[in-house]
């Protein structure tokens, strides 16, 4: 899924791995495993018999050396093979957007990419913006990009192991 054209930050990274869209993306729409890979996510759980499909809700949890955090997220699009994408705080918040699209490539692999973009800010992204400028400016610039860049490194890791 491409970001909107009224994002206001966006990042994306892309990587070849060796394994079909259809594993690469089982690996990624499984939140549950997410800390595998994320050097800031550390899994999930589905709220009420979620699954994965479009409108299921999951809690992401995430954590970092300084602090840990959950979020509510709603799948906005699960299509095996091609494309999963979340949002956080769901779609009609339309705050911070997460994309998974898988491109088979000619050599029987899958071109990864990953996207991020904020479309309008959580409340803690708000609050950083005055009370934390140096760290917002961080996280939605150099950090996020570093963020995805390994993300993906370790999803090719594990994909190809």
């Amino acid at each position: 899924m491409q970001p909107a054209a009224d994002a206001i930050h966006s990042q994306h990274a892309s990587i070849e791995i060796d394994a079909s869209p259809e594993a690469v993306y089982a690996m990624v729409s499984d939140i549950t495993r997410m800390g595998e890979w994320s050097p800031e996510a550390v899994g999930g759980r589905w709220i009420d018999g979620g699954a994965g499909n479009v409108g299921d809700w999951f809690v992401g949890e995430n954590e970092l050396p300084e602090r840990s955090w959950e979020r509510e997220c709603q799948v906005a699009a699960a299509e095996p093979g091609r494309d999963f994408t979340f949002v956080v705080g769901g779609v009609e918040a339309n705050c911070t957007w997460w994309s998974y699209e898988m491109e088979p490539t000619e050599a029987g692999g899958t071109k990864l990419t990953e996207r991020w973009w904020m479309v309008n800010r959580t409340p803690a992204m708000a609050a950083a913006v005055t009370d934390a400028p140096d760290v917002y400016a961080d996280r939605t610039g150099p950090y996020t990009a570093q963020m995805l860049q390994a993300t993906l490194e370790n999803l090719k890791a594990a994909a190809e192991a």
